[in-house]
């Protein structure tokens, strides 16, 4: 496969909206001993990317400045130390920038394989919202068999995957979302209960549901007033684990509940952790969803997709809110 010297990318002009976001040329970069460079052909649109176009997410160092935290294409070039991957092949990673681009260069143990059954743009949207919903509500919340977990934002990317794996994983699964039409999405994916939260409050159903015991694990991308809710809406013992503050990262909480609950409220961060942290996932991955997407037991929700050159257009689906899954860029 020839590999031109450059490539169309997208950058950030300056922190700001979606028309902060342009198409620049770039040269494309050269894979290291273990990395693979990807030939893209879809990358998804995350929350993080909209975060760091407004000047509140800058990448890592020594990351490139490119936005896209997840692609899918073929294998391109490969570093002199590279064992699992040859050219050709079709492959989804977790990158820590540099997705919004016709190439883009990852670490071998953070790529996995881009199933048949899958089209690229679904290969592209799973990385970051099944990467993180493993590490949070596995991992970090611990969801076993028979638990009730509650998944805040049940429609969008990170909510549809959670909603999906604790079902198969043998959870009860109650899901909040704005609209009727988001709750109806929810319960066909699996979600158990789906509560409209404009119009009941969740705090209440849950309790109703679970005969007044509460959530077991319940994540959280809101943060700001729902903190004190989720503390009245879990069960004792249960875990909050919170992925996001888009509700804000302040808000006034009687931590009393914490206690007498024995509750554990924790979160993370996923973009800067290690290679090796992010390869480990990938392998329980690999082991354990990725039969569950063969068989079409899981699957990626599309919302949208647009070109890379109108990456601004599917900033501002992603911040309308109004998409159901994932909007993804398509690279040619």
């Amino acid at each position: 496969m020839s590999v031109p010297e450059t490539m169309t990318a997208i950058a950030i002009r300056e922190p700001g909206g979606p028309d902060a976001l342009i198409a620049v040329s770039r040269r494309v970069p050269q894979p290291g001993p273990h990395e693979i460079l990807v030939r893209v052909h879809a990358a998804g649109v995350n929350r993080p990317d909209i975060a760091q176009r407004e000047g509140h997410y800058p990448p890592p160092p020594g990351v490139t400045d490119i936005p896209g935290l997840e692609i899918a294409g073929e294998v391109a070039a490969c570093g002199q130390a590279v064992e699992r991957w040859s050219l050709g092949d079709r492959v989804t990673a977790l990158v820590p920038g540099g997705g919004y681009a016709e190439y883009c260069a990852v670490h071998e143990t953070n790529a996995l394989p881009a199933l048949a059954g899958l089209t690229i743009n679904e290969a592209a949207s799973i990385p970051e919202t099944f990467f993180t919903v493993w590490s949070n509500v596995f991992d970090r919340g611990r969801l076993q068999p028979g638990e009730t977990l509650l998944v805040h934002g049940g429609a969008s990317g990170i909510g549809t995957v959670a909603i999906q794996l604790g079902a198969a994983f043998g959870a009860k699964v109650v899901a909040t979302a704005s609209t009727d039409d988001k709750c109806a999405a929810c319960l066909e994916l699996g979600a158990t209960r789906a509560i409209n939260y404009r119009e009941r409050d969740f705090v209440e159903a849950v309790r109703a549901f679970t005969g007044g015991a509460g959530a077991d694990v319940i994540l959280d991308m809101v943060g700001g007033a729902l903190i004190q809710k989720n503390y009245d809406a879990a069960a004792p013992d249960g875990r909050i684990v919170q992925i996001a503050f888009l509700g804000g990262t302040r808000a006034e909480v009687d931590f009393r509940v914490l206690m007498t609950k024995r509750l554990t409220h924790t979160g993370s961060t996923l973009r800067a952790r290690p290679v090796a942290f992010k390869a480990a996932i990938a392998e329980a991955l690999e082991e354990k969803v990725w039969p569950l997407l063969a068989a079409g037991t899981v699957r990626p929700i599309i919302d949208s997709t647009f070109p890379l050159e109108d990456v601004a257009e599917a900033h501002r689906r992603l911040e309308s809110r109004a998409h159901i899954g994932k909007v993804v860029l398509t690279a040619g």
